[in-house]
């Protein structure tokens, strides 16, 4: 009986040693915020996400929409806070990744009933960069083939017409 009380302390010693709490940071994805809108409403919540499309100004403050590759979200923000988002993402940039922390709204009555973000601050992840799109010679080839195909149809169609 001593010697299976031993084995067992010893497992759970082991156990108990090699295991740990693992704080996670607290950050919210836009789904997450969405689908669980009664129980974040009125809460801090922590987003990142790439900035798209351009900053609307409205006198001392600015909505920016922010993607995180699932849904897009409207920031409410500080102008000056705004400002810092320099590179918006569009087909030609990969936009600013900044990091929001603020006051998430499920219907903002400040903002006729819309789901929205009202940040505290505003926090620069990584700036953005220029998108290459490179021609693809194979598939230019092909379209201008494409192209004289379609306009020797177009001529001899014309003409099988205009002899009838």
């Amino acid at each position: 009986m001593y010697k299976i009380f031993k084995i067992v302390l010893a497992v759970f010693l082991i156990f108990f040693s090699f295991t740990g709490i693992a704080l996670a940071d607290e950050k919210l994805t836009f789904n997450e915020l969405v689908e669980n809108g009664k129980v974040f409403d009125k809460k801090q919540v922590k987003i990142s996400g790439e900035a798209i499309g351009e900053a609307l100004k409205r006198g001392s403050y600015t909505w920016i929409n922010i993607s995180d590759g699932t849904l897009p979200m409207g920031i409410w923000m500080r102008s000056e806070d705004a400002d810092k988002v320099k590179v918006f993402g569009d087909y030609h940039n990969k936009g600013d990744l900044i990091e929001i922390t603020g006051t998430f709204n499920r219907a903002c009555s400040e903002h006729g009933g819309d789901m929205d973000i009202h940040a505290d601050s505003v926090v620069m992840v990584k700036e953005g960069e220029r998108i290459a799109h490179p021609l693809e010679y194979r598939r230019f080839i092909i379209s201008i083939g494409l192209t004289l195909l379609t306009v020797m149809l177009g001529a001899l169609t014309y003409r099988k017409i205009k002899m009838e």
